[in-house]
């Protein structure tokens, strides 16, 4: 199966069903990155996600790094809301960013050390969060099925697969560094994403897995795309900005995640500007969080102490 995220065709198989599954996985993909964001009071209602408070107070905890805040936030609204998928999927994305801040994963450091950002050495992550992660990520899924079930236009249910899946992929990425697998989840993300925005046109959080795996696959050294590409796997790093900046400019509970994915990339292209722009709309936003203000410090230091390749 070829997963091409930058919306290019697929070259024909050997075997017809092959060639089948491959078109209507391209398809698929295509059709994603071709539904466009229209603003709200489209013809298309609101996300409902949208519109829970006590959720958008956690996810606002978590950027100003209290994941144990926004885990307990996200843990009542869950428990009034036993049936929705969000709280599950809400309290794994906490256990995750606690993550990605303890292994340093959301810093420049990281990012512009290609050793570290696209080797194939594993991190070490902490159990209790691992496996809290997972757990958290496989009730919103299991959860999120039973609604889907009864009503396959849930857009709760929609977001909370794509989201859950994203983390898993993203986990799978940075810090196992299981890309083939990772791909393989996103292929999956990508499925409800694709729903997702057909029924909620307006909900731009889904193009962060996008914009996230046309990044790092584009970024990869020139002998690792040719290996994924003999197994049909492609990216696109500015197909992959472009996606990011609609999360980072139209997107709600990932927009924040998004502008710090994006003044990251910006600083591995050597965009500095675009990079200084993000981080201080973040620090203006969550002053509270020292990974924002750290990274926009970095900018006031010669380049060549910043941009490390």
């Amino acid at each position: 199966m070829r997963h091409d995220f930058s919306g290019r065709g697929l070259r024909p198989r050997i075997s017809r069903k092959r060639a089948r599954v491959c078109w209507f996985c391209a398809v698929l993909v295509a059709a994603i990155l071709a539904v466009p964001v229209i603003p709200t009071g489209g013809r298309q209602a609101q996300i409902a996600v949208l519109h829970v408070p006590e959720l958008e107070a956690g996810f606002h905890l978590l950027y100003e790094l209290k994941p144990e805040q926004a885990r307990a936030q996200f843990a009542a609204w869950q428990k009034s809301h036993p049936a929705d998928p969000l709280g599950s999927a809400s309290q794994a994305a906490a256990y995750l960013f606690e993550e990605f801040y303890r292994q340093d994963v959301l810093t420049s450091d990281f990012f512009l050390d290609d050793k570290r950002f696209l080797g194939k050495v594993a991190l070490k992550p902490d159990p209790e969060l691992r496996a809290a992660f997972f757990a958290a990520d496989k009730q919103a899924q299991d959860l999120a099925q039973m609604r889907l079930q009864t009503n396959p236009d849930d857009t709760n249910a929609l977001f909370a697969m794509t989201l859950s899946l994203g983390m898993q992929a993203d986990y799978a990425s940075l810090i196992d560094k299981h890309q083939v697998e990772s791909l393989r989840m996103i292929g999956d993300a990508d499925s409800y994403a694709k729903k997702l925005l057909v029924v909620a046109p307006d909900a731009a959080d889904a193009y962060l897995t996008l914009g996230a795996a046309n990044y790092i696959i584009g970024s990869l050294p020139g002998y690792k795309k040719l290996f994924l590409a003999f197994a049909g796997i492609h990216g696109n790093k500015k197909v992959g900005i472009q996606q990011l900046e609609i999360a980072a400019e139209r997107g709600h509970y990932l927009r924040p995640f998004a502008k710090i994915m994006l003044a990251l990339a910006a600083l591995r292209e050597k965009k500095t500007e675009v990079a200084r722009t993000q981080l201080t709309e973040l620090v203006a936003e969550f002053p509270e969080n020292p990974l924002f203000t750290s990274e926009l410090a970095k900018l006031k230091a010669p380049p060549a102490a910043v941009i490390r390749r």
